[in-house]
């Protein structure tokens, strides 16, 4: 789903409310969340899932084009876990971990 199909299934959703203002509110959320996993806090969505980050090592990789060994420097990259809900949602109402 891309940002301005979410902004008009809100629409849709709360006719009352106009679309500049969803709109707003939806980048309002996005940006907090980057914002947060930017300062290396955790974001967490009851119902839906965690964002957090997560920490790479540097390592020696591989030029896939050359096939020439190179150095890949640290990183953090952000991580998403779906919550219990979620999954079960995914999963057509059964949580696969709850096995």
């Amino acid at each position: 789903m891309l940002r301005s199909e979410l902004i008009t299934r809100l629409a849709e959703e709360y006719p009352d409310l106009r679309p500049d203002d969803l709109e707003r509110v939806v980048s309002t959320v996005l940006e907090e969340i980057g914002d947060a996993l930017a300062r290396g806090d955790r974001v967490e969505l009851r119902g839906f899932g965690a964002f957090s980050i997560r920490h790479r090592e540097a390592r020696k990789g591989r030029n896939p084009r050359t096939g020439e060994s190179v150095q890949v420097e640290a990183k953090s990259v952000p991580f998403f876990r779906p919550g219990k809900e979620l999954r079960a949602r995914v999963n057509g109402g059964e949580d696969p971990e709850s096995r």
